[in-house]
């Protein structure tokens, strides 16, 4: 006899895998599912970057640097398994800025283990600064809790650390937030302010999400991202 209860739950399944499958890149201006795929598009750079091991399949797409998503399909282990992120180069010294800020506004996930994060980078990858806006699942930052400062528009944990490579400074903000604006800037020179480096060049800014599972597959978008600098 057919049972209507699990005929419903069959169709409602069949109907949220298609969803699920419908990723926004069958209509993307570009997409990738190499996993070092890259795209230029108005002076950034959007990547895939799928670098982790244990990593499953991931699709990115994107109509611009600044409307872009991927659907990730990472499986529930630990370890961080892509950074897929839009960026863009400075190549200035802090000393020769007048301003660094940036706008974002993502769609993300209720689920998984994930951080949406600009990772910044600075005289020749030898510091990494990462600013958290949100974070999902069992994530945490490099090093040890050094402060709680308020810059850049925002209240942040701040970590210091190595992953073995390069220093990595860390700031967490301590709400989530899906949007808003950071002084990028006020941010560098309050690190430099605590002697943790000197007037470094300022490389990429990159914003985008560190994704560490997914199970099931989950889309996570940028719905506008930029950065602005004189």
């Amino acid at each position: 006899m057919r049972n209507p209860v699990r005929s419903l739950i069959t169709a409602v399944a069949v109907a949220v895998t298609a969803v699920t499958a419908a990723v926004p890149a069958q209509a993307a201006v570009w997409s990738s599912t190499d996993k070092f795929g890259s795209w230029s598009n108005g002076g950034y750079t959007v990547r895939n970057d799928v670098w982790g091991s244990g990593a499953g399949p991931q699709t990115i797409w994107a109509n611009s640097f600044s409307n872009w998503g991927v659907w990730a399909n990472h499986p529930n282990t630990g370890g961080v398994k892509s950074y897929p992120h839009s960026a863009r180069n400075v190549g200035r010294n802090l000393s020769a800025l007048r301003s660094v800020t940036s706008n974002f506004n993502v769609t993300r996930p209720g689920s998984g283990a994930y951080a949406t994060a600009y990772d910044i980078w600075a005289s020749n990858n030898a510091f990494e600064i990462m600013l958290w806006m949100n974070k999902q699942g069992a994530v945490g930052p490099i090093g040890s809790k050094q402060a709680t400062a308020t810059v850049g528009g925002h209240t942040w944990d701040v970590y210091r650390g190595s992953n073995g490579a390069n220093a990595v400074f860390s700031f967490l903000r301590t709400s989530n937030t899906n949007s808003g604006s950071v002084d990028v800037l006020a941010v560098l020179n309050w690190i430099r302010s605590r002697g943790w480096f000197g007037d470094v060049t300022l490389g990429e800014v990159q914003f985008g999400f560190e994704i560490t599972s997914s199970s099931g597959g989950l889309n996570f978008i940028s719905n506008s991202y930029s950065v602005s600098f004189s």
